[in-house]
Order: structure tokens, then sequence, then C-alpha cells
């Protein structure tokens, strides 16, 4: 079940609410949200949701276990058994066939190994747990005595398929102590509202369009104009996607009583990659920071340990997306980028105007969504040559221009809203009354349209699903 989905919209956030709110009792609402988000997560995944709860239940145990014990080596063998359990997990399900396909291949074995079925946001719902185990070992947080209450928290179906990743010692006391006004509920309302327009309206139809267009590796070859449009419209198509699931996530969650952390802020903004991956995917960056740079020393062991850290940071973060080479190689670019940013990059870029900062930063993540879009190098780097005229068939092909042709202005137009230009109508001290009414009309079209959207398209799949 997705949110963007007509049985989603009409049949099970409504009646989720409806029993949530019947009682005022919070614990009654737990309840009913743990029953609920389990149903979420069984309608797509009806046997593996029996993995979330194994892996939750053997990290309940550990976290129990080291917060009694009083020896450090024994809390960190817990610290260890539960995280390598769900770790493992992990694995089993996204690596393991990788890994020994990869090992094969390079003893030139034409065997090849397949994996089970991955469960659908396996990725997010681990590091939730790991960071559970994690911050009890720390003090950071209280251990959980209630494994329902503990079981809510990974499972809470606003954010369990695709994120953002929220972490144990930010949510741990909403989840017992939390307050619903009806303040918050209008509030989380609008922020669904504009996370679904964003999904159903500018995604899937920069989706669409994108699906139209030739693809590298295809029967013809890529021209410049071609595979330069292909480039942008995904770079639309994930950001809306994405930060549109976010807020929609982040929106129920506020209805419920959450308060979830921001997971993007206005990335196209961004005037250099260290800025840009401050910007996008919020929660990934604070776990892999929270979790794996800071322990592994971070910047306070000198430039070359810096540069260490951050090129394995970035491995993971590649790996974390999918098993796939091309995951592994989109990660070391960023680590490449962001490592020539600690030498000279960086220092260079700061003495060149802000615009120019923006358009290669621009370029440059563009690059890296087309290496994140095909499921081959080949396809990926054929497409990033074609972009520059390697190997491309002209500057413009007659089927990308049919398709500019359709889709006119509304690619321009999906690019100005991914930039912040409601902050910016709301720093223009318009009359409050007219930002209201104004707000209110524009968000009943938004639904109004997406469920007509709904009604008529087939294409509405969420990028991050897979992951």
């Amino acid at each position: 079940m997705v949110f963007s989905s007509l049985t989603f919209l009409l049949f099970f956030l409504p009646l989720t609410l409806i029993l949530c709110f019947v009682k005022d009792s919070l614990r009654w609402r737990n309840n009913v949200l743990l029953a609920a988000s389990l149903f979420f997560y069984a309608w797509g995944e009806p046997v593996w949701v029996l993995a979330m709860i194994g892996s939750t239940a053997v990290n309940y145990a550990c976290a129990l276990q080291l917060s009694r014990a009083r020896r450090r080596s024994v809390r960190r063998l817990w610290l260890v058994a539960g995280v390598a359990t769900s770790a493992a997990l992990l694995f089993a399900f996204k690596y393991a066939a990788f890994f020994a396909n990869t090992f094969l291949a390079v003893f030139g074995s034409a065997r090849r190994v397949s994996g089970p079925e991955l469960p659908i946001g396996i990725s997010f719902y681990t590091f939730q747990i790991i960071t559970y185990t994690v911050d009890v070992y720390r003090r950071k947080a209280p251990v959980q005595k209630r494994f329902a209450s503990l079981l809510l928290y990974v499972s809470c179906f606003p954010q369990l398929i695709a994120g953002p990743i929220v972490q144990y010692a930010d949510i741990a006391a909403q989840i017992d102590r939390r307050e619903t006004t009806p303040d918050g509920f209008s509030a989380g309302m609008q922020r669904f509202v504009a996370g679904l327009g964003k999904k159903v309206i500018f995604a899937n139809i920069c989706g669409s369009a994108l699906a139209s267009l030739p693809q590298a590796g295809g029967g013809a070859a890529l021209s410049v104009g071609g595979a330069w449009y292909a480039a942008f419209l995904y770079t639309l198509q994930i950001y809306f996607d994405f930060s549109g699931y976010s807020d929609m996530a982040i929106g129920i969650g506020r209805v419920l009583g959450f308060t979830y952390k921001e997971n993007f802020l206005y990335p196209y903004i961004s005037k250099s990659v260290r800025e840009f991956w401050r910007r996008w995917h919020i929660s990934l960056g604070s776990f892999f920071r929270d979790y794996v740079y800071i322990p592994l020393g971070g910047n306070r062991k000198g430039l070359y340990r810096t540069v260490a850290n951050t090129l394995i940071v970035w491995l993971l973060t590649g790996l974390w997306h999918g098993a796939n080479w091309t995951f592994v190689v989109w990660g070391l670019f960023y680590g490449a980028l962001l490592t020539l940013d600690l030498f000279y990059f960086g220092r260079i870029l700061k003495r060149l105007p802000g615009a120019v900062n923006w358009l290669i930063t621009m370029v440059l993540v563009m690059i890296g969504w087309v290496i994140f879009y095909y499921p081959t190098l080949g396809q990926g780097f054929a497409h990033i040559g074609a972009m520059f005229g390697i190997g491309a068939s002209g500057l413009i092909d007659a089927q990308s221009l049919r398709i500019v042709r359709t889709y006119s202005v509304f690619p321009l137009i999906a690019f100005v809203a991914s930039l912040p230009v409601l902050p910016l109508l709301r720093r223009a001290h318009l009359p409050e009354r007219v930002v209201e009414i104004g707000g209110t009309l524009l968000l009943s079209a938004c639904l109004l349209l997406c469920v007509l959207f709904l009604v008529g398209q087939s294409y509405n799949p969420f990028i991050y699903f897979q992951f």
C-alpha cells in the first residue's frame, strides 16, 4: 500500500484516524496505531512482516540485557548481538547474492546466484532498530520496557516504508507522552496534501515524460539535448518523489502527535556538493554521521584519516541504496567530490560567483543522478557521455523533441516549485487572511487534482521503496 493510492486515501487513512481518536486514551491510540501499522506493512509484505518483528524482538531483548549489565564488556557483547542480528538480516536479503556473484565473476564463473525477494523498506527499519540499541548502549535514551512500544517505534506506518529515518533518542519520549491538538491535526493534514501533490502531480508527470524518452543502451543513441532533458527530468522526479513521501510522513506523524525532523531543505538551491548533502535526505546523513563517521574518528584524527572516513561513509551510503555497482560508484563519486572539497577544490569554488557555484553543483548532481538511475554502469556512462557529445546521435532527436513539446513548460514549473518560493511569499508581508484563504484554496485544489489524477494514472511508483 502506498500513500498515493485511492485505497490509502479513501479507506486506510480515514479509518485509522477515526479508530485512533474515537477514545481519548494514548494507550488506545498506540494500540490502534500498532495494529494499523502491522496491517499496512503486511498488505505488501504478508510474510516478511515477521522478519521485522523478529529483528525488533532480538534487539528488545539485547537492549534489556545491556541496560542491566554493569561491566562494559558485557554491555558491548549485548550491543553487538543486537546490531549484528539486524545487520545480518539486512545482508542476507539485500547483499548476499551481490557479493556472491561478484566473487564468482572475479574467478571467471558464469554461474549466478539469485537472492530472496527484498522486503520493502528493510533498509529504513533496520537502521531505526540499530539506532535504538546503540542509543540505549550510549545511555542517550532509556531502555523501552514494553515490547509493543518499541515495535510501534519501528513499524509506525507514516515513516516505515521510506523514512525519514527516525533515531530512537529523538522519538522515545513521544511514544508514551505526546499530545494531539486541532492545530497540529490541521497543520499535519496540510503538510500531507502538499506532499501528495509533490508526488502525484510533479513526480509522476516527470516520471511519465522520462519513461517516454530514449534510454541509454536502447535501439538508438541518445542526442545531447535528449540526454540533458532526461537527466533534468529524473533530477526533478526523484526530488518530488522522495521529498513528497517525506512530507506526507511528517504530516501524518504530526496528525498523530509525533514530531519528525525535516528530511529535505530545498537541496536544489545548494552552491556546493557539501551543502547539497546537508539539505538532501537529512535523516540518512545524520545516521551515518552519528553512527559511522563520528565513531570512526570523524575529522578529529588528521586530514588523511578524515579522507578515509569520508570514503568509507560514502561507500556505505552507496551500498545502502542498493546491491549494485551503480550505487557503489554513485557513493564513491560523492565521496571523491567531498574529498576534493577538503583539499583545494572547495577553496577554488569559494572564489567564484554564487551563480557559477550553483550551476557547477547542479551539473554534478545531475551526473550523479544519471549514475543512480541506470541498472548498469555501461548505460549510465553512455548517458553521461551523450550529455557531453560523446557517442551522441546529434544535438536533438525527434522523439525527445516531441516529448519536450508535449510537456511544454511543465518541467520548468516543477523546477521553480522545488525552490523556496513559499518561504519567500511568507516573507512578503501579505495580509494573513489572504495567505490563509489562498493556502486553503490551493491545497483543496491540489487534493482534488491528485484524486482525479490517481483515478486515471497507471504510473505511480515510489522510487525509494526499492531500498
